[in-house]
Protein backbone atom coordinates (compact mmCIF):
# COMPACT_ATOMS: atom_id res chain seq x y z
CA UNK A 1 0.00 0.00 0.00
CA UNK A 2 1.14 3.71 -0.20
CA UNK A 3 1.77 5.70 3.38
CA UNK A 4 3.22 8.71 4.19
CA UNK A 5 6.35 8.19 6.09
CA UNK A 6 9.15 10.80 7.07
CA UNK A 7 12.86 9.89 8.54
CA UNK A 8 13.65 12.86 10.86
CA UNK A 9 12.50 15.99 12.01
CA UNK A 10 11.86 19.04 9.51
CA UNK A 11 9.53 20.67 6.59
CA UNK A 12 6.80 19.77 4.72
CA UNK A 13 10.15 18.23 2.27
CA UNK A 14 10.83 15.18 4.37
CA UNK A 15 7.08 13.73 4.03
CA UNK A 16 7.12 11.28 1.14
CA UNK A 17 4.47 8.95 0.00
CA UNK A 18 6.09 5.31 -0.24
CA UNK A 19 4.93 1.49 -0.92
CA UNK A 20 5.13 -0.09 2.73
CA UNK A 21 3.78 -3.51 3.63
CA UNK A 22 0.03 -3.94 3.98
CA UNK A 23 -1.36 -3.77 7.83
CA UNK A 24 -3.36 -6.79 9.27
CA UNK A 25 -6.35 -7.38 11.34
CA UNK A 26 -4.89 -8.45 14.29
CA UNK A 27 -7.23 -9.14 17.42
CA UNK A 28 -9.59 -6.95 18.42
CA UNK A 29 -8.81 -4.66 15.13
CA UNK A 30 -10.03 -3.72 12.01
CA UNK A 31 -8.56 -3.28 8.46
CA UNK A 32 -10.03 -0.30 6.95
CA UNK A 33 -9.52 0.81 3.49
CA UNK A 34 -9.05 4.70 4.31
CA UNK A 35 -11.56 6.74 1.82
CA UNK A 36 -10.75 10.09 3.85
CA UNK A 37 -8.49 11.59 6.50
CA UNK A 38 -7.62 14.62 7.70
CA UNK A 39 -5.00 16.75 8.30
CA UNK A 40 -4.21 19.07 11.40
CA UNK A 41 -1.59 21.49 12.79
CA UNK A 42 -0.64 19.24 15.29
CA UNK A 43 0.87 17.00 13.14
CA UNK A 44 3.05 19.95 11.90
CA UNK A 45 4.51 20.43 15.45
CA UNK A 46 5.13 16.90 15.44
CA UNK A 47 7.12 16.91 12.44
CA UNK A 48 9.11 19.29 12.56
CA UNK A 49 10.17 18.60 16.32
CA UNK A 50 8.48 20.88 17.85
CA UNK A 51 6.43 18.83 20.57
CA UNK A 52 9.42 16.12 20.98
CA UNK A 53 9.23 16.15 24.81
CA UNK A 54 5.54 15.88 24.97
CA UNK A 55 5.39 13.02 21.72
CA UNK A 56 8.38 12.14 20.11
CA UNK A 57 8.36 10.51 16.80
CA UNK A 58 10.07 7.44 15.98
CA UNK A 59 11.82 6.69 12.61
CA UNK A 60 10.56 6.25 10.12
CA UNK A 61 7.25 7.93 11.04
CA UNK A 62 3.73 7.80 9.92
CA UNK A 63 1.44 10.44 10.23
CA UNK A 64 -2.31 10.75 10.91
CA UNK A 65 -5.32 10.07 13.21
CA UNK A 66 -8.53 10.81 11.59
CA UNK A 67 -10.21 8.20 9.19
CA UNK A 68 -12.81 7.18 7.92
CA UNK A 69 -13.08 4.12 5.09
CA UNK A 70 -14.42 0.75 4.69
CA UNK A 71 -13.80 -2.62 6.43
CA UNK A 72 -11.82 -4.81 4.93
CA UNK A 73 -11.15 -7.46 7.52
CA UNK A 74 -11.76 -8.02 10.67
CA UNK A 75 -9.04 -9.86 13.58
CA UNK A 76 -10.56 -12.20 16.23
CA UNK A 77 -12.79 -10.89 19.04
CA UNK A 78 -14.43 -8.05 16.45
CA UNK A 79 -18.21 -8.84 16.05
CA UNK A 80 -19.32 -5.21 15.96
CA UNK A 81 -18.10 -4.59 12.26
CA UNK A 82 -17.41 -6.68 9.19
CA UNK A 83 -16.27 -6.76 5.66
CA UNK A 84 -18.04 -3.75 3.75
CA UNK A 85 -19.02 -1.70 6.88
CA UNK A 86 -18.31 1.92 6.04
CA UNK A 87 -16.87 3.32 9.14
CA UNK A 88 -15.15 6.54 11.12
CA UNK A 89 -12.57 6.72 13.61
CA UNK A 90 -9.16 7.32 14.48
CA UNK A 91 -5.89 5.43 15.62
CA UNK A 92 -2.83 6.11 17.89
CA UNK A 93 -0.51 4.90 15.47
CA UNK A 94 0.13 7.92 13.78
CA UNK A 95 -1.00 5.90 10.47
CA UNK A 96 -4.17 7.30 9.07
CA UNK A 97 -2.61 8.81 6.12
CA UNK A 98 -2.24 5.95 4.33
CA UNK A 99 -4.30 3.55 1.68
CA UNK A 100 -4.84 0.85 4.78
CA UNK A 101 -5.37 1.29 8.71
CA UNK A 102 -5.67 -1.71 10.72
CA UNK A 103 -7.33 -0.05 14.09
CA UNK A 104 -8.64 -0.83 17.50
CA UNK A 105 -12.45 -1.87 16.71
CA UNK A 106 -13.20 0.51 20.08
CA UNK A 107 -12.22 3.05 17.96
CA UNK A 108 -14.94 2.83 14.90
CA UNK A 109 -18.38 3.80 14.40
CA UNK A 110 -20.54 3.83 11.68
CA UNK A 111 -20.74 6.56 8.87
CA UNK A 112 -23.95 7.82 8.53
CA UNK A 113 -24.93 7.27 4.86
CA UNK A 114 -25.83 10.91 4.22
CA UNK A 115 -22.51 12.59 5.63
CA UNK A 116 -19.50 12.76 2.91
CA UNK A 117 -15.90 10.61 3.31
CA UNK A 118 -14.62 14.17 3.46
CA UNK A 119 -16.53 15.33 6.56
CA UNK A 120 -16.80 12.05 8.36
CA UNK A 121 -12.80 11.45 7.65
CA UNK A 122 -11.71 14.89 9.34
CA UNK A 123 -14.15 15.11 12.32
CA UNK A 124 -12.44 13.27 15.01
CA UNK A 125 -9.77 15.84 16.08
CA UNK A 126 -11.66 18.60 16.08
CA UNK A 127 -14.50 17.45 17.33
CA UNK A 128 -13.26 16.46 20.24
CA UNK A 129 -10.65 19.28 20.96
CA UNK A 130 -14.01 21.26 20.27
CA UNK A 131 -16.17 19.99 22.25
CA UNK A 132 -13.87 19.36 25.15
CA UNK A 133 -12.86 23.10 25.21
CA UNK A 134 -16.64 24.06 25.44
CA UNK A 135 -16.98 21.31 28.42
CA UNK A 136 -13.87 22.37 29.87
CA UNK A 137 -14.74 26.30 30.18
CA UNK A 138 -19.07 25.28 30.63
CA UNK A 139 -20.79 28.31 29.31
CA UNK A 140 -24.18 28.46 30.33
CA UNK A 141 -27.22 30.71 28.82
CA UNK A 142 -27.03 34.63 29.10
CA UNK A 143 -22.87 34.45 29.47
CA UNK A 144 -20.49 35.23 26.68
CA UNK A 145 -17.61 33.11 25.05
CA UNK A 146 -15.03 34.40 22.59
CA UNK A 147 -13.54 31.56 20.36
CA UNK A 148 -10.32 32.46 18.74
CA UNK A 149 -9.45 31.15 15.00
CA UNK A 150 -13.56 31.03 14.52
CA UNK A 151 -13.54 29.55 11.20
CA UNK A 152 -10.90 27.12 11.56
CA UNK A 153 -10.92 23.68 11.66
CA UNK A 154 -11.37 23.67 15.95
CA UNK A 155 -12.62 26.92 16.16
CA UNK A 156 -15.42 26.33 13.27
CA UNK A 157 -17.12 23.73 15.65
CA UNK A 158 -16.49 24.92 18.73
CA UNK A 159 -18.46 28.29 18.06
CA UNK A 160 -21.51 25.93 16.89
CA UNK A 161 -21.09 23.69 20.18
CA UNK A 162 -20.75 26.50 22.41
CA UNK A 163 -23.87 28.08 21.15
CA UNK A 164 -25.98 25.17 21.93
CA UNK A 165 -25.25 25.90 25.05
CA UNK A 166 -27.37 29.23 24.68
CA UNK A 167 -24.49 31.56 25.51
CA UNK A 168 -23.68 34.33 23.28
CA UNK A 169 -20.80 33.20 21.22
CA UNK A 170 -18.19 35.96 19.57
CA UNK A 171 -16.02 34.57 17.06
CA UNK A 172 -12.34 35.62 15.72
CA UNK A 173 -11.96 35.80 12.22
CA UNK A 174 -10.97 37.50 9.00
CA UNK A 175 -13.46 39.29 7.82
CA UNK A 176 -14.38 37.03 5.13
CA UNK A 177 -15.81 34.16 7.28
CA UNK A 178 -17.81 36.43 8.64
CA UNK A 179 -20.86 36.18 6.77
CA UNK A 180 -20.42 32.63 8.10
CA UNK A 181 -20.45 33.09 11.27
CA UNK A 182 -23.23 35.26 11.46
CA UNK A 183 -25.25 32.26 9.50
CA UNK A 184 -24.80 30.21 12.81
CA UNK A 185 -25.70 32.91 14.69
CA UNK A 186 -22.12 33.85 16.23
CA UNK A 187 -20.96 37.46 16.51
CA UNK A 188 -18.30 37.49 14.45
CA UNK A 189 -15.16 40.06 15.33
CA UNK A 190 -12.36 40.83 13.46
CA UNK A 191 -9.12 39.52 14.88
CA UNK A 192 -5.40 41.22 14.72
CA UNK A 193 -4.50 45.01 15.63
CA UNK A 194 -6.84 46.40 18.05
CA UNK A 195 -9.06 43.00 18.60
CA UNK A 196 -9.13 43.57 22.41
CA UNK A 197 -11.42 47.10 22.15
CA UNK A 198 -13.56 45.23 19.31
CA UNK A 199 -14.29 42.40 21.73
CA UNK A 200 -15.15 44.48 24.47
CA UNK A 201 -17.27 46.62 22.17
CA UNK A 202 -18.80 43.57 21.22
CA UNK A 203 -19.66 42.17 24.87
CA UNK A 204 -19.90 45.37 26.30
CA UNK A 205 -17.27 44.51 28.49
CA UNK A 206 -18.18 41.22 29.65
CA UNK A 207 -16.70 37.90 28.82
CA UNK A 208 -17.31 35.06 30.77
CA UNK A 209 -15.20 32.28 29.01
CA UNK A 210 -12.39 32.04 26.23
CA UNK A 211 -11.98 29.29 23.98
CA UNK A 212 -8.26 29.59 22.37
CA UNK A 213 -7.66 27.20 19.39
CA UNK A 214 -5.02 29.33 17.66
CA UNK A 215 -2.22 30.32 20.25
CA UNK A 216 -0.27 33.40 19.99
CA UNK A 217 -1.25 34.95 23.10
CA UNK A 218 -4.58 34.08 23.32
CA UNK A 219 -4.54 33.25 26.41
CA UNK A 220 -2.76 36.52 28.15
CA UNK A 221 -5.80 38.28 25.89
CA UNK A 222 -8.52 36.10 27.91
CA UNK A 223 -7.11 36.99 30.97
CA UNK A 224 -6.64 40.79 30.14
CA UNK A 225 -10.48 41.22 29.04
CA UNK A 226 -11.07 39.77 33.00
CA UNK A 227 -11.75 35.91 32.16
CA UNK A 228 -11.01 33.53 35.10
CA UNK A 229 -8.62 31.20 34.10
CA UNK A 230 -10.40 28.38 35.27
CA UNK A 231 -12.68 29.40 32.19
CA UNK A 232 -9.86 29.48 29.67
CA UNK A 233 -9.42 26.40 27.83
CA UNK A 234 -7.00 26.08 25.26
CA UNK A 235 -5.53 23.69 22.79
CA UNK A 236 -1.97 24.75 21.63
CA UNK A 237 -0.94 27.00 23.63
CA UNK A 238 1.06 24.59 26.91
CA UNK A 239 3.15 26.72 28.19
CA UNK A 240 0.30 29.22 29.54
CA UNK A 241 -1.81 26.09 30.91
CA UNK A 242 1.48 25.48 33.09
CA UNK A 243 2.26 29.21 33.82
CA UNK A 244 -1.04 30.51 33.95
CA UNK A 245 -3.57 27.61 35.19
CA UNK A 246 -5.70 27.52 32.60
CA UNK A 247 -7.19 24.57 31.35
CA UNK A 248 -5.67 22.55 28.53
CA UNK A 249 -8.23 19.80 27.26
CA UNK A 250 -8.32 18.72 23.78
CA UNK A 251 -9.42 15.73 21.52
CA UNK A 252 -7.59 12.85 24.00
CA UNK A 253 -9.07 14.10 27.74
CA UNK A 254 -12.28 12.82 25.97
CA UNK A 255 -12.07 10.60 22.94
CA UNK A 256 -14.29 7.89 22.85
CA UNK A 257 -16.94 6.10 19.51
CA UNK A 258 -19.81 6.71 21.31
CA UNK A 259 -19.11 10.74 21.30
CA UNK A 260 -17.70 10.31 17.96
CA UNK A 261 -20.89 8.75 16.78
CA UNK A 262 -22.67 11.71 18.55
CA UNK A 263 -20.79 13.84 16.58
CA UNK A 264 -21.60 12.21 13.77
CA UNK A 265 -24.79 12.08 14.20
CA UNK A 266 -25.28 15.88 14.37
CA UNK A 267 -23.78 16.14 11.67
CA UNK A 268 -26.01 13.86 10.11
CA UNK A 269 -29.03 15.73 10.95
CA UNK A 270 -28.08 19.52 10.29
CA UNK A 271 -27.67 20.91 13.56
CA UNK A 272 -23.40 20.73 13.21
CA UNK A 273 -21.53 21.94 10.02
CA UNK A 274 -17.87 20.52 9.63
CA UNK A 275 -16.72 23.04 6.43
CA UNK A 276 -14.30 21.25 4.25
CA UNK A 277 -11.71 23.81 2.91
CA UNK A 278 -9.89 21.36 0.38
CA UNK A 279 -9.15 18.16 -0.38
CA UNK A 280 -5.68 17.20 -1.89
CA UNK A 281 -4.75 13.11 -3.14
CA UNK A 282 -2.15 11.38 -1.24
CA UNK A 283 0.41 12.45 -3.17
CA UNK A 284 -0.15 15.95 -2.85
CA UNK A 285 0.13 15.84 0.89
CA UNK A 286 3.24 17.76 0.73
CA UNK A 287 0.83 20.27 -0.97
CA UNK A 288 -1.91 19.71 1.65
CA UNK A 289 0.43 21.01 5.01
CA UNK A 290 2.03 23.73 2.54
CA UNK A 291 -2.13 25.19 2.27
CA UNK A 292 -2.51 24.12 6.58
CA UNK A 293 0.59 25.80 7.48
CA UNK A 294 -0.83 29.60 6.03
CA UNK A 295 -3.62 29.31 8.78
CA UNK A 296 -5.90 31.11 6.92
CA UNK A 297 -8.10 28.07 5.52
CA UNK A 298 -12.05 27.99 6.61
CA UNK A 299 -12.65 24.50 7.86
CA UNK A 300 -10.73 21.14 7.66
CA UNK A 301 -7.89 20.11 4.59
CA UNK A 302 -8.14 16.28 4.11
CA UNK A 303 -6.32 13.81 2.40
CA UNK A 304 -8.13 11.30 -0.28
CA UNK A 305 -5.64 8.09 -0.09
Amino acid sequence: MKAVRFDEYGGVDVLEVREVEDPVAGPEHALVAVKAAGINPGEIAIREGRLHERWPATFPSGEGTDLAGVVQAVGDGVSAFAPGDEVLGWTEERASHAELVAVPADQLTAKPASVSWEVVGSLFVVGMAAYASVQAVAPQGGETVVVSAAAGGVGSVAVQLARFTGATVVGLAGERNHDWLRRHDIVPVTYGDGQADRIREATHGAVDAFIDTFGGGYVELAIALGVAPERINTIIDYEAVQRLGVHGQGTHAIASAPLLAELAGLVADGSLEIPIARTFPLDQVRDAYHELANRHTHGKIVLLP
